[in-house]
């Protein structure tokens, strides 16, 4: 009897040690704030120890380094400052290269059941996730004013659908770069950038500087042939009055008339016009030939523009993009994304990442920083900004090209689709092709990847 009394002793002690380890997990915790709160719908957050304090999260935070800048110290001052305001919450950047090799990483985490917590990638790269269930979706995560204060261009490659999926955060167009002086040197007014394609092709003649040997010493204008040819006709596509993409990733557009006359204007710059050189222009060596004086005009991203700014040591002009039928330039860098396969602790915390991330003067902040265009409405409205333009109004273009922007192309199986696109037109940059078989082939090629997801 007296053991039976021992024993239901210690069955009271336990249960109410149990009960005593629960009530720490109620009501009580604030582990996150607002959006993420809100969006849980009452899931719990960053759960607390024993003795109330939040217990250590670490997120990994897969980051690329895709143009010039000292953009890594940028994000550990990011993640240093979260970790101050948060100190139970760490933020790990991984910085994993390029967009492509950080996309192949992410990609080989997850698929080896390891996904990253957060990551920035491309914003295009949205419907190969969808497809391999990667992602959280965004949408019960945050407002719908939040999502709101982004401009909508940017927001058209987070969603399939009405469905958020990632939150835009290192963003660009493409503008152009000119420079003041040599416009000078070339009795061209500084002041005033080719405002469409006749006076591109006429202002680049005149900015085109051959020896006496008759060999280029300066080029009017270059437009990279590499990595991203397919965002710049896509640009000139937009200019001629169509996109080349459907908005639920599963149709192109590459062989429509509009298409073919921008491939054969951007052909004809080199070939023909012999403003531009012929053949391979890379991505990365536009930037610095422009910085060095080897061009007069370059078309680039603005994610370059606090590079230019700091390295060129000359007057440059940033403009629109020349009209042919009207201004158009597609959106293009990164969005943030959350990972599906992670406890529910460490997705509210990378949703509270991305509302620290995306405050309005830290986005102002970015901009500056980056060159990267603010990706909301109220970074400009802030004094931070607001100040920055006024100094350097050169900020303000890409802000003000956004009325003309559109979606970037975006499917599924996009790295194929993307990859066949570019080999293709830079076969007819080479002369290889003629501009219309360059466009038939990839629609063909196209269309064999994407008939499969059309309904």
């Amino acid at each position: 009897m007296k053991k039976f009394s021992l024993l239901i002793i210690a069955m009271m002690l336990v249960l109410s040690a149990c009960g005593k380890s629960g009530s720490n997990n109620g009501a009580g915790d604030n582990s996150v704030a607002s959006a993420a709160e809100q969006g849980s719908g009452g899931q719990e957050n960053n759960k607390t120890s024993g003795n109330g304090e939040e217990k250590p999260v670490e997120l990994s935070f897969y980051f690329p380094v895709a143009v010039g800048g000292p953009i890594t110290g940028f994000i550990d001052k990011l993640a240093a400052d979260f970790h101050q305001e948060n100190p139970a919450i760490t933020v790990k950047p991984i910085y994993a290269g390029s967009y492509q090799d950080t996309m192949t990483k992410v990609v080989t985490a997850v698929q080896g059941g390891n996904s990253p917590d957060l990551a920035v990638l491309l914003s295009t790269e949205l419907y190969s996730l969808l497809e391999m269930n990667a992602l959280e979706e965004l949408t019960p995560r945050f407002s719908q004013d939040y999502f709101g204060g982004f401009y909508e261009a940017f927001m058209s490659n987070t969603k399939s659908g009405d469905q958020v999926w990632s939150v835009p955060f290192q963003r660009s167009t493409i503008v152009m770069y000119y420079n003041k002086d040599m416009f000078k040197a070339a009795n061209l007014d500084p002041e005033k950038a080719p405002a469409n394609w006749s006076e591109l092709r006429d202002f680049a003649q005149k900015l085109t500087v051959k020896d006496s040997a008759g060999k280029v010493s300066q080029w009017g204008l270059e437009i990279p042939s590499t990595g991203y040819q397919y965002w710049m006709l896509q640009a000139l596509s937009l200019q001629t009055g169509t996109n080349i993409v459907s908005n639920d990733g599963t149709e192109v557009y590459f062989n429509k008339p509009e298409v073919k006359e921008a491939l054969q204007f951007y052909t004809d710059l080199g070939r023909k016009d012999k403003v531009m050189p012929e053949g391979v222009l890379e991505w990365a060596t536009v930037p610095s030939d422009f910085i060095s004086g080897k061009t007069a005009m370059m078309f680039h991203t603005t994610g370059n523009l606090s590079k230019v700014k700091s390295d060129a040591k000359f007057d440059f002009g940033v403009a629109y993009l020349p009209a042919n039928k009207n201004y158009g330039s597609p959106t293009g860098g990164g969005n943030l994304y959350v990972f599906k396969d992670i406890p529910e602790e460490r997705k509210a915390v990378a949703i509270k990442f991305i509302e620290f991330l995306t405050q309005p003067e830290r986005v102002a902040q970015w901009s500056i920083d980056t060159g990267y265009v603010g990706t909301t409405k109220a970074a400009y409205d802030t004094e931070l900004l607001k100040n920055y333009v006024a100094g350097f109004p050169q900020a303000a273009v890409a802000r003000d090209q956004m009325e003309y922007a559109s979606s970037e192309l975006s499917t599924y199986q996009n790295g194929q689709v993307t990859k066949l696109f570019n080999d293709n037109i830079q076969s007819a940059l080479l002369g290889e092709i003629t501009p219309e078989e360059a466009l038939e082939k990839s629609q063909q090629q196209a269309d064999d990847i994407l008939k499969k997801y059309r309904k």
